[in-house]
């Protein structure tokens, strides 16, 4: 962070760094990208597709970063992250106490991705189209900035949070044909708590101890959820710990990095509060990016989600925190009333009015009301509060 602010020090920091007008048929509209993570690298592998804008990566950091694998649904705006997926999956499941349910899709598969990888990848795209990979914002003079750092997480948000072990096993013991993304037989007693699970081959698999609560857990938490998991449910005992992997996301609307810069990615609203998923909407931001980009133009980056699905997702963060326990109906509610394709459709933010029709009527209708209440009163007096300002002044 220090960094960064030393970086920008004497920077013009309006989102629009000059005043040159590029016109057409001049050079391209240089445009400067802060950090070089998921969203940064992302955009710049698909710099090609911009013929009017030229991006610069400033990236202070010199470390690599631990891998992590991100999962996805396939979407028709992810095809051009197909040749780098690690591993898909037609069927997934989900388990709680009581009940086990199975979906699948043909055209939706879950898919996982290793960070390094896609990262790796696109680096190398981004060097081939051109595109510069530096330390410091020294002697460049862009037409916009764009900021991909890491947002600002508001005081006391919902939390997700996780500690995986990627693990081998010296015998079958995996069933590579099915991704458990939740299983919530294990201890609730620190919060929602659920196993994630991706199988890669019969004998290599991921294996996470996931929670939302407001504060995190001891490591050892994670680590016995995970041990005990792999005794109880897979009968596995022997195995080997090949990496770690563990993260936290702020389960809220964030707040962006710097106000006066035009944030992309998760600084640009790309996470999505209900589930934490990041890089499918950050792919669909780009998309939009890219689409919308008109010569002489700054880029103009929208909100991958909806008012409507922001919206709904405070009520169901409401309802979580307050009743942490309901997590497991819910979520299997979910698989019970949606088949495969409405299941990613609905979690990949390409729901129809009829797939949220569903998910309202599956969810439980008396803490789903409580959550919506207070905001139904707060609009009315809004409202109330503006009829009473215009009539003052009318008078």
């Amino acid at each position: 962070m220090l960094r960064f602010i030393n970086l920008l020090r004497g920077f013009p920091m309006s989102g629009k760094a000059s005043d040159n007008k590029v016109k057409c048929g001049q050079a391209k509209m240089p445009i400067a990208v802060l950090g070089a993570g998921c969203a940064a690298l992302s955009l710049a592998a698909r710099s090609n597709a911009f013929s009017s804008h030229q991006f610069t990566i400033i990236d202070p950091e010199t470390h690599v970063s631990d891998d992590h694998i991100w999962g996805f649904w396939a979407m028709p705006w992810l095809d051009h992250v197909t040749s780098v997926t690690r591993k898909t999956w037609h069927n997934w499941r989900i388990i709680s106490p009581d009940l086990l349910l199975d979906l699948s899709s043909k055209t939706h598969p879950y898919c996982a991705l290793s960070r390094h990888e896609w990262l790796t990848h696109c680096r190398q795209q981004a060097k081939d189209a051109g595109v510069s990979i530096i330390h410091s914002l020294d002697h460049l003079n862009p037409e916009q900035i764009l900021d991909s750092r890491p947002p600002k997480s508001p005081q006391g948000a919902l939390l997700q949070h996780f500690l995986g072990y990627e693990i081998t096993s010296n015998h079958d013991v995996f069933n590579p044909d099915t991704a458990i993304l939740m299983d919530f037989r294990c201890d609730q007693s620190r919060g929602v708590h659920f196993i994630y699970y991706l199988p890669f081959t019969q004998r290599r698999a991921l294996v996470e101890s996931t929670l939302f609560s407001p504060s995190l857990a001891p490591e050892d938490f994670y680590d016995k959820a995970i041990k005990d998991y792999l005794a109880n449910h897979l009968n596995c005992t022997h195995y080997t710990i090949k990496r770690r992997e563990r993260g936290v996301i702020p389960m809220a609307r964030l707040q962006q990095r710097e106000s006066h810069l035009t944030g992309i990615g998760a600084n640009g609203g790309a996470i999505r509060p209900s589930s934490g998923y990041a890089f499918s909407f950050i792919q669909k931001q780009i998309d939009q990016i890219s689409n919308s980009a008109k010569p002489g133009k700054l880029l103009q980056v929208k909100n991958p989600h909806s008012h409507f699905e922001l919206m709904m997702d405070n009520i169901f963060l409401k309802v979580i925190r307050r009743q942490p326990t309901l997590a497991p109906v819910i979520f299997t509610s979910l698989a019970r009333y949606l088949n495969g394709d409405e299941f990613s459709c609905f979690l990949s933010g390409k729901a129809t009015m009829k797939i949220w029709l569903k998910v309202v009527f599956s969810m439980p209708k008396w803490p789903f009301l409580l959550s919506l209440l207070p905001q139904i009163t707060k609009k009315y007096r809004d409202n109330q509060k503006t009829r009473d300002q215009n009539l003052g002044q009318n008078k």
